[in-house]
């Protein structure tokens, strides 16, 4: 890893860390719409990853695995020396699999929401992008240039929908360094598959999907079961990769599921 940067992460309550990691393109507000999803006596740490928003841009190749050894370095200073938990979403989910893998140690559970599970997109079986919501009023009122990646992304086209992207997706997009973001694009990869390390991992695993995500699909997440025994696999209706967007109670409902698993 080269030119290591100080992260910053927004932190909820006190208690049991659970640190949260979030994907491309965004920062640590994409994540916070779940919030109450996770038991008063927790501590939410919503890191900014290198690139997004508050922390700074990693130097020299700024890759998928720079990421990861960051994520790596980083999270001692941010838990301490105590058992703890990681949601991962989307490029998040990769990361976290791959600190799983190379830091063990203390982690005792794990939530998945789209996650990656291969940085090469050619390689995913994905879904095709619908709109099971459509709202001609919502794009007919606004500019294009503001609702292209919701509609892009989307699959509840409702107002309430586009508020909590407005809220919770669209003030990362904004801020994110460009420059960085396709340096991470052009080493989009990991050295090796997180579960050849992981092997069996036996804590409470949640892994949610979109049924209808063209992103990363759900089809893959379903082949990490065999690694993950006490993994709850769940698939969202009318969802697409933003699946925390377009369908947050749900979403919520089986991550207070998980949570109430963790060994707190």
């Amino acid at each position: 890893m080269t030119g290591a940067a100080e992260p910053f992460a927004a932190i909820r309550g006190e208690g049991f860390p659970i640190l949260l990691v979030h994907g491309m393109g965004v920062d640590h507000r994409s994540l916070i719409l779940l919030d109450d999803a996770f038991p008063e006596e927790t501590k939410r740490i919503y890191i900014d990853l290198p690139g997004s928003s508050k922390t700074p841009a990693l130097t020299g190749t700024g890759g998928l695995q720079d990421l990861s050894d960051w994520l790596r370095d980083t999270v001692p200073a941010l838990v301490g020396d105590q058992d703890y938990a990681l949601v991962g979403n989307s490029m998040g989910g990769a990361l976290v699999r791959d600190l799983l893998s190379a830091r063990p140690e203390h982690l005792t559970g794990m939530a998945l929401i789209a996650p990656v599970v291969d940085p090469v997109r050619a390689h995913r079986t994905v879904a095709e992008h619908t709109i099971s919501h459509p709202n001609d009023e919502l794009t007919a009122t606004l500019p294009e240039s503001q609702v292209f990646d919701f509609l892009e992304m989307g699959v509840n086209q409702s107002f309430e929908a586009w508020r909590r992207y407005q809220r919770f997706i669209l003030p990362g997009t904004r801020l994110c360094d460009r420059e960085a973001t396709l340096r991470l694009d052009a080493s989009y990869r990991l050295d090796a598959d997180p579960e050849e390390s992981i092997g069996v991992f036996a804590g409470p695993v949640a892994i949610i999907c979109g049924r209808q995500d063209q992103i990363v699909g759900y089809e893959d997440q379903r082949d990490l079961l065999p690694h993950y025994p006490n993994a709850v696999y769940t698939v969202v209706d009318d969802a697409g990769h933003n699946v925390h967007i377009d369908q947050p109670d749900i979403v919520r409902e089986a991550l207070r599921y998980w949570a109430d698993l963790l060994p707190m």
